[in-house]
C-alpha cells in the first residue's frame, strides 16, 4: 500500500486482519462463531463480580489456574501455560520457533487464523489438502514436511470442517516427523469429542513427546469466549519459549477468577456438553436426509461442504433469520446453538440443498 505514512512490512500491509463471526440481531440466532449458548457455568459470575481489583495488574503468571489444569493433566504447573485464548499461544509458538526462511505446515481448509501466523512470523505457509471427507490427509502432511519445518499445527476436530484425528493416525504421523519439529496438537474443540478413537492430547503427552505442545480453551466447552482465556500443556522449555515471545499480563485476573469457578462446575459442564453433542448429532443426521454431505461433526458446528455456493447458501440462512459463518469457495459452518434453531436451520437448508 503506497499511502501508508509509515514503513510497513509489505505482507503485514497485505494481511487482512481476522474476520470473526457476524453479529446477529434480536430476532436472529447466532450461529457463526461457535460460542456456547448457555449462560455461563454456576458461580462464574459472581467470581468475575468478586475480581474486583481493576487498578491492580493480574498475576501474570495465573499460577492458581495453572496449579488447577496441571493437576488435570497429572504434571507439574511448569508443563502448563494460560493466556489470552488458545489462538494467543499459537501465535506465540510461531514467533518462538520459526522466522525467515522456516515453514509452518497445516491442514486446509482449517481454522481461518493459521495463513496469519506463518506471515506475522516472517515465515513461510504451507498447506496441504484435507480429503474429501475433510478430514487431514496426515500422510500427505508427513511427506511435506521439509529441513526448514519448524512447526506443524494438527486441528482436531478440524475447524471449520468437524472430522477428528484418531489416535492410531496421529501416532503413526508422530513417528513420521522429526523430533525437533514442533507439532501443535490444537483441541480446541475437544470437550464435545465423541468418537471413542479419537486422539487424546493427555495421552500423547504422558507418552513423552517433548516436541508435542496440546492446546485446549475455555471459550468453547466452558462458555467464556468474552473473557479470552486459553491454555497450553507441554514441554516446559517450549512453553518458556512462548511465554517470551507473548504479551505479558495478557490473562486479567477477572478471567482467571472466572475459569477456575467453571472447573469448580465439572458436572453442570458435562451436562452441557452431551446436550450440545447430542443436538449435533441430530442436526447432522437431519441435514444429511436433505442431501447434503455432512462431514463427521465432532466439534460443537457442523459443515456444509458448499463449495463456490458458499456466499450463496449463508445468504439464505441470513434471510431466514439464522446467522452462519460462509468460507468463500469452500463451505459453510453453523455452530450449534440453541435448541428451537434446529428447526429453522433444516428448512433453510432443505431450500438450498445441492440437487
Amino acid at each position: 500500500m503506497s499511502d501508508l505514512p509509515v514503513r510497513i512490512r509489505p505482507e503485514i500491509a497485505a494481511l487482512p486482519a481476522y474476520k470473526q463471526g457476524r453479529q446477529a440481531g434480536a430476532d436472529a440466532f447466532k450461529l457463526s462463531s461457535n460460542e456456547n449458548p448457555f449462560d455461563p457455568l454456576p458461580g462464574v459470575v459472581q467470581a468475575v463480580q468478586a475480581a474486583h481489583g481493576f487498578n491492580r495488574y493480574p498475576d501474570a503468571t495465573a499460577a492458581r489456574l495453572r496449579a488447577r489444569l496441571a493437576e488435570r493433566f497429572g504434571t507439574t504447573d511448569d508443563h502448563v501455560h494460560v493466556a489470552a485464548g488458545s489462538v494467543s499461544i499459537l501465535f506465540q509458538l510461531a514467533q518462538a520457533t520459526s522466522g525467515a526462511g522456516d515453514e509452518i505446515l497445516f491442514s486446509w481448509r482449517s481454522f481461518e487464523a493459521y495463513p496469519s501466523l506463518a506471515t506475522v512470523a516472517g515465515s513461510t505457509a504451507v498447506t496441504v489438502p484435507n480429503d474429501a471427507d475433510g478430514r487431514h490427509d496426515l500422510d500427505a502432511m508427513a511427506d511435506a514436511v521439509t529441513d526448514r519445518t519448524r512447526m506443524i499445527i494438527v486441528c482436531t476436530p478440524n475447524n471449520p470442517t468437524g472430522p477428528v484425528v484418531t489416535q492410531a493416525g496421529f501416532d503413526a504421523f508422530l513417528a513420521r516427523v522429526p523430533a525437533d519439529v514442533l507439532i501443535v496438537l490444537d483441541e480446541a474443540y475437544a470437550e464435545f469429542v465423541t468418537d471413542p478413537d479419537a486422539v487424546d492430547g493427555a495421552r500423547v503427552l504422558a507418552a513423552g513427546h517433548p516436541n508435542v505442545v496440546v492446546l485446549r480453551t475455555f471459550s468453547k466447552a466452558y462458555g467464556l469466549a468474552g473473557l479470552r482465556v486459553g491454555y497450553a500443556v507441554g514441554d516446559p522449555r517450549v512453553l518458556a519459549a512462548a511465554r517470551s515471545a507473548g504479551i505479558p499480563l495478557s490473562v486479567t485476573a477477572a478471567a482467571e477468577e472466572a475459569a477456575l469457578a467453571s472447573l469448580d462446575a465439572e458436572d453442570e459442564l458435562r451436562e452441557r456438553v452431551a446436550e450440545l453433542a447430542a443436538r449435533r448429532d441430530e442436526l447432522a443426521a437431519r441435514l444429511r436426509e436433505t442431501g447434503w454431505d455432512v462431514p463427521e461433526a465432532q466439534g460443537n458446528f457442523v459443515w456444509l461442504p458448499a463449495g463456490d455456493r458458499a456466499l450463496e447458501v449463508a445468504e439464505a440462512f441470513e434471510a431466514g433469520g439464522l446467522i452462519v459463518r460462509p468460507f468463500a469457495g469452500d463451505g459453510v459452518r453453523i455452530s450449534i446453538g440453541e435448541a428451537e434453531s434446529l428447526g429453522h436451520i433444516v428448512r433453510v437448508a432443505a431450500s438450498v440443498a445441492p440437487r
